[in-house]
């Protein structure tokens, strides 16, 4: 609850400074995100907005390059995630004579999950966090570096995302999102996190 004390204590600037310090997660969440741009699986953009200014405006080729490039370096990091060596499979109470050499071959971090490729990249002005579907869609959420994790934004605009785009009859996959139910509420959503 927010009192009149806050204009007493030197360290809070404003009532908005003790909301935050109450809730620090979410509330920088609310006020972080820049930009929102989504790709679909063969790097064409398909949606592109901005939330809070911050970032320097783009034109949209900029936009189409940007979508392409990072579908690009997606696919290239993806595809040079390390394997690592798996351990050694003989144990000297079990092994045979003629199997004295240890097999050894490799495998991803978590083997049951595909390597995903590039998923956050940080700079001191914004960070760039990926979040790609399993049928090769791609959301780039644009936020504050200060931000902490943006997982509860991200799943948020793919909730909205599969409700107001992918339920709608009269969208094609692939095509630009031309959606205005997405874009009201996707909006209002963050606006109602300010």
């Amino acid at each position: 609850m927010l009192h009149p004390d806050w204009l007493l204590d030197p360290r809070l600037d404003s009532p908005r400074d003790e909301l935050a310090s109450c809730f620090p997660v979410a509330f920088q969440l609310a006020r972080t995100v820049f930009s929102l741009i989504i790709i679909n699986k063969a790097g064409g953009l398909i949606y592109q907005r901005e939330f809070q200014a911050g970032l320097r405006k783009l034109s949209t080729n900029d936009y189409l390059v940007l979508a392409g490039t990072f579908h690009g370096v997606h696919a290239i990091t993806r595809s040079i995630t390390p394997k690592l060596p798996l351990a050694s499979n003989t144990s000297p109470a079990v092994s045979s004579p003629g199997a004295n050499t240890p097999t050894t071959g490799y495998s991803y971090p978590n083997p049951g999950t595909p390597a995903s490729g590039l998923e956050s990249l940080e700079t001191e002005k914004f960070r760039l966090t990926c979040f790609q579907t399993l049928t090769g869609t791609k959301f780039l959420l644009f936020t504050d570096p200060t931000s902490g994790t943006v997982d509860t934004v991200m799943n948020k605009v793919y909730e909205l995302y599969a409700d107001y785009v992918m339920k709608n009859p009269f969208y094609q996959l692939e095509m630009p999102v031309r959606c205005e139910a997405f874009d009201r509420h996707l909006g209002a959503w963050l606006r109602g996190r300010t």
